[in-house]
């Protein structure tokens, strides 16, 4: 099989690093948001998934540089980007059982940076995987 059906979306070297540090950034940011590391988020579960995504953001930085931008390193990466997108929405608008420190706190500066970083990460990923269809390229795992 050619190396080019292993690999993800005819990604540039480019756009590979760009992500890939976007990723970086998003784990840095929640660790600045927790207060550093170990930090300090509560409930439990807030805390964890901090945790959660800080390593699937490092994971996904690696995935991306190390493997040629397989299809697994742009998957984590849309994760790293879309879960705390939805976690801002959901934080800062309904609240999260048991975790109202940011419920209607729209305007943070770490949360706007991270919301953009976020955002930028999730186009690149996405518009990855839809060059990859409408070039015919397989997407292999």
């Amino acid at each position: 099989m050619p190396n080019r059906a292993r690999t993800a979306p005819a990604a540039s070297t480019t756009s590979r690093l760009l992500a890939a540090a976007l990723c970086l950034a998003v784990s840095w940011i929640h660790v600045q948001d927790q207060g550093g590391f170990p930090g300090d988020k509560t409930p439990h579960y807030v805390g964890v998934g901090y945790y959660l995504l800080e390593a699937a953001g490092v994971l996904a930085a690696l995935l991306l540089l190390a493997a040629g931008g397989r299809v697994a390193g742009w998957l984590l990466a849309a994760g790293v980007a879309f879960g705390p997108l939805l976690g801002f929405v959901l934080s800062r608008g309904p609240g999260l059982p048991g975790y109202g420190d940011d419920r209607g706190n729209w305007t943070e500066p770490l949360g706007i940076a991270g919301v953009a970083v976020e955002a930028v990460l999730l186009a690149l990923a996405v518009t990855a995987f839809l060059t990859a269809s409408q070039t015919g390229r397989r997407v292999a795992t």
